[in-house]
């Protein structure tokens, strides 16, 4: 089983810096995925309640053997549109979200729940949802709370308002998008830097030529190359699959380091684009 190191959070509670994520698998296959996942040597589980498989990862977490101490799962709630979340009402819904996503998992807390998007063009609802955040986590309901899609606008809003700042931000990040500015900002206020498609959903990133040269260097794919450049970078990372071997392989990324030369490679195939929508200028319904 590959060595994965962990990320001590500003709560002082560590997370696995390579994790595993189900977005976009269908329920029944996120059962069959994380338990692969697991098996292989995964600790770290990310879903959320908009993937509509919380009760198959749940099945997969329940069936794995492992002691629920050493498993770190992950959900979001999903502050959609069709929510009022300002006043005593949002507070409820969320509190009701958060009783749903721990029944769906079977779990009686979850390590880490981050409110999903940050909804600008709505105010500040963020802020009242994050009230409820306080309270789970003085419960012990959820270990750790944080954020996901967050700007540093957003972010400063909420220090302001809480003592308690988010564990970390989830958000788009790849060589292609490596997000300096916010990642800077994150380090300034003690906020960790998780990544949502960390291999840029293996679309042009993975040919990239360059990439593709320094993995031939070490002999080791590409997926391997750019997973071991979030980790020595100091980024967390969550990558996905549903094919065995795959999700193997992502986990197998200890054994080489990246050198300056191959560091200056992966800067080099930056083009500041995302490949999901923009956080402050998209709202879901």
């Amino acid at each position: 089983m590959s060595t994965i190191p962990s990320i001590t959070l500003n709560d002082g509670r560590s997370i696995p810096q390579l994790g595993f994520g189900v977005w976009q698998v269908e329920d029944d296959q996120a059962t069959t995925a994380v338990a692969t996942a697991i098996e292989a040597g995964y600790r770290s589980i990310d879903t959320a309640a908009v993937y509509e498989n919380e009760e198959g990862t749940g099945r997969a977490v329940a069936a794995s053997g492992v002691p629920r101490e050493e498993l770190y799962v992950t959900t979001k709630l999903w502050n959609s549109g069709k929510v009022d979340w300002s006043g005593e009402q949002g507070r409820s819904r969320v509190e009701r979200a958060f009783e749903e996503s721990l029944t769906k998992l079977g779990l009686d807390h979850v390590d880490l729940y981050l409110i999903h998007w940050p909804r600008p063009m709505h105010g500040d609802s963020f802020l009242n949802i994050w009230t409820v955040f306080e309270k789970l986590a003085a419960d012990g309901r959820a270990l750790s709370v944080g954020v996901s899609n967050f700007g540093p606008e957003q972010l400063d809003k909420l220090r302001e308002r809480s003592a308690l700042v988010p564990v970390l931000n989830q958000v788009e990040l790849h060589p292609h998008f490596p997000q300096h500015e916010l990642r800077a900002y994150h380090a300034e206020h003690g906020i960790a830097t998780e990544a949502w498609s960390p291999l840029g959903q293996g679309k042009d990133l993975l040919s990239e030529p360059a990439l593709v040269k320094v993995a031939e260097k070490h002999g080791r794919t590409v997926a391997q190359v750019v997973l071991r450049w979030h980790l020595q970078s100091g980024i967390i990372a969550i990558p996905k699959s549903v094919t065995p071997a795959r999700i193997r392989e992502n986990l197998d990324v200890a054994g080489f380091e990246l050198d300056a030369e191959d560091l200056a490679a992966i800067a080099g195939v930056e083009t500041g684009k995302r490949l999901g929508p923009d956080p402050q200028h998209f709202d879901w319904n």
